[in-house]
């Protein structure tokens, strides 16, 4: 694996005053105030780093989070998965248009919501169309999250337990349970954020015959030299994982010590959705390929064209997600976004009221980790810390604002 490359601000084309500035504010508004532990950014333009901090202690009272501190990168694994996945679509082996059920035949027959549940038994309604491959990359599948909380499905997610990683159910145990429930919409017709790249993954290991964890390093870690990035931390590594935390009746609590972390151990289920720990340079090595259209360092992740075709806009008819979306939770603003097969895509700069370059592509985790790839401006994202929830804070479009103002 290559050294990172790193370029002087000016060699860039940032201003060095003002990166340092964007340092300042989470410093002085995030940090300083407690609402969150730590803040490491990274920028990078070209896959050359023009900036990279380091601010907050890694632990409690341990040491300041540094270039090997890895990071719980929740949803920031749905684009790892959606990679793998069309690899496959590369290699003949599956298609968008392929009905999941061809695949995960504990899908057939999936009846959409039309009453019942707490208790009652549901009554369903054929779906309008099969749900397809492309509908699980770009959550137009009718399947949610237990953590909506908005009806009887999600509920009925809960009360099985079934998106639990160190629970009573594997990979084909959860497809076995989501089987049995309906979804909220026939597939195509509405946006929701959902499991439905979990589902992904159960995919991924029904056609490759691995489980979840070595297609990733045999197709994206190892190829890329992405070693620190997986589904758990090993011992010997895990004094570098940080601690995270929940926001809960007003104050920042523990929600999983790094020294005593769930992610210490193999989880049952291997969640595409979620699951992965990573570092911010092991990440900038994939945004990196991404930038590069599919490739690093002489190594051929995807195809060019096949993620000039993941980053456009799938959401039907054009539409984004403001006239789509039924979530009660997302990681991405809605207004001018549209959403590939993978990723969040910006389709209109004005009506997103960020700064921002047209076809931009990004997405967050819950634990308020972010990136972003800009192909126009040629600069990549990476920013970590370890908060959930997400949304609780504007940090995100704080920053892209101050980066792209950072611009000469």
């Amino acid at each position: 694996m290559d050294a990172p490359s790193f370029a002087t601000p000016a060699e860039s084309g940032f201003d060095a005053d003002r990166l340092i500035a964007i340092d300042a504010l989470v410093r002085e508004r995030y940090l300083d105030s407690g609402k969150l532990p730590n803040a490491q950014l990274l920028i990078a333009r070209d896959g050359r780093i023009a900036h990279f901090s380091h601010q907050g202690p890694a632990r409690e009272d341990g040491a300041t989070v540094d270039d090997g501190s890895i990071f719980r990168i929740a949803s920031m694994t749905k684009p790892v998965t959606s990679i793998v996945f069309m690899q496959l679509v590369e290699e003949g082996r599956v298609a968008l248009d392929t009905p999941v059920h061809h695949v995960l035949p504990e899908f057939r027959g999936l009846g959409v919501y039309d009453g019942g549940g707490g208790g009652v038994p549901f009554v369903t309604r054929p779906t309008d169309t099969p749900m397809r491959m492309i509908d699980l990359l770009r959550h137009t599948s009718g399947l949610t999250y237990s953590f909506q909380n908005r009806g009887n499905i999600d509920a009925a997610y809960r009360a099985g337990r079934i998106e639990s990683w160190h629970g009573h159910l594997d990979l084909n145990g959860f497809i076995a349970a989501l089987g049995k429930l309906p979804l909220e919409f026939s597939p195509g017709t509405a946006w929701n954020y959902s499991v439905s790249t979990d589902v992904l993954g159960a995919v991924i290991e029904r056609i490759t015959g691995m489980p979840l964890d070595q297609a990733f390093e045999t197709r994206v870690f190892g190829p890329l030299g992405m070693r620190d990035t997986g589904f758990w931390v090993p011992q010997d590594k895990i004094d570098r994982l940080t601690d995270c935390y929940t926001f809960a009746q007003g104050a920042r609590v523990m929600h999983d010590p790094g020294a005593k972390s769930a992610w210490s151990q193999r989880p049952t289920l291997l969640s595409g959705g979620g699951g992965l720990v990573s570092t911010a340079l092991d990440y900038h090595r994939f945004c990196t390929m991404l930038l590069n259209g599919g490739a690093l360092d002489g190594v051929r992740i995807i195809g060019r064209k096949t993620l000039d075709l993941m980053v456009m806009n799938h959401l039907p008819g054009g539409a984004d997600l403001s006239s789509m979306s039924r979530s009660l939770f997302s990681e991405t603003q809605n207004a001018g976004t549209g959403f590939g097969l993978g990723f969040a895509v910006n389709m209109d700069v004005a009506k997103s009221m960020i700064p921002g370059s047209v076809g931009e592509f990004y997405w967050g985790g819950m634990f308020s980790t972010a990136f972003f790839v800009d192909p126009v401006e040629r600069i990549t994202m990476i920013f970590m810390t370890q908060l959930s929830p997400s949304g609780l804070y504007p940090i995100r479009r704080e920053l892209k604002t101050m980066i792209y103002s950072a611009l000469v």
